[in-house]
């Protein structure tokens, strides 16, 4: 199977990586950066650089961009796609994106499969790249009624040789509202907790539920824009949520009250615990 690569940043540049190290499929890449593009070639995460007229003899075109560079890829270039041949993207957001897709390439028999490797760093660019980043992670897949079931079947094969430790499917609405809490909602509370005027005393007091609750907050500010603004609703529904919860913590501590503070503890510390038993359940 002949694959290009669209993109080789972080994950881009894995997947290049990660594909050339546990397969014997050709890896090619496209990206505007020609400095990404050497160093692929000289780390041999690609066989070879194409032009997006060379698409057309492409089995498996990977969009390794964001959601609107996705999306206007696709608008701009289906004619390039080989007929009969398959697109993923690796987008945070699914909706969005998979409506336009699968619009833009109707009647073109080219099958689009919304995908999102469920990994990352808080880094970015190939610089970063690694041939590991997925070993043992989650892929995440959502399929429409126009989705080939051989279409499926492929690309969760090929997730699950190079390293991921098995495949999600869901909706693309429902891998939105999910990816909303587990996902974006984490990038917003750890971004507005670095924003304490107490940030810059903590060293020498801080630990592990600090490097915890800080490490996304440093994040690429371009990308969770666009991925915050096209998930809107979703995003807005956990934010109001953690606002209210908040609420009845602070005024439980601002009235001193120690049963409904002692409660609301118990309370988040039952649902840990519930949702560590439902994970295990499911292994």
């Amino acid at each position: 199977m002949k694959i290009c690569v669209v993109g080789l940043g972080l994950i881009g540049g894995s997947l290049a990586k990660a594909i050339k190290k546990n397969t014997d499929e050709i890896v090619y890449g496209i990206d505007i950066n020609k400095t990404s593009v050497a160093s692929a070639l000289a780390q041999e995460a690609i066989d070879g650089e194409l032009t997006v007229s060379e698409l057309s003899g492409i089995d498996l075109v990977i969009l390794g961009l964001y959601p609107q560079a996705t999306i206007d890829f696709i608008k701009e270039n289906k004619q390039h796609f080989k007929k009969g041949g398959m697109i993923i993207d690796t987008c945070g957001i699914k909706k969005a994106v998979v409506d336009i897709a699968e619009s833009e390439l109707a009647g073109t028999d080219v099958s689009f499969l919304g995908c999102h490797p469920m990994a990352g760093r808080e880094f970015w660019g190939f610089a970063y790249s690694v041939d590991n980043l997925f070993d043992r992670a989650s892929f995440i897949m959502t399929p429409t009624e126009n989705t080939p079931a051989e279409v499926i079947d492929t690309v969760s094969s090929l997730a699950l040789r190079i390293g991921f430790a098995g495949c999600v499917t869901a909706s693309p609405q429902e891998h939105d509202e999910v990816i909303a809490f587990t996902s974006q909602l984490a990038h917003v509370v750890s971004s507005a907790y670095v924003k304490s005027p107490s940030l810059l005393k903590q060293a020498g007091f801080s630990a592990g539920s600090f490097k915890d609750l800080t490490r996304v907050a440093k994040l690429n500010e371009d990308m969770w824009t666009s991925l915050f603004l096209l998930n809107r609703e979703p995003l807005l529904f956990e934010i109001d949520h953690i606002i209210g919860a908040l609420t009845d913590y602070r005024d439980a501590i601002r009235d001193n009250d120690a049963a409904r503070l002692r409660e609301l503890l118990k309370e988040g510390r039952e649902l840990k615990e519930l949702s560590i038993a439902n994970t295990v359940k499911k292994r």
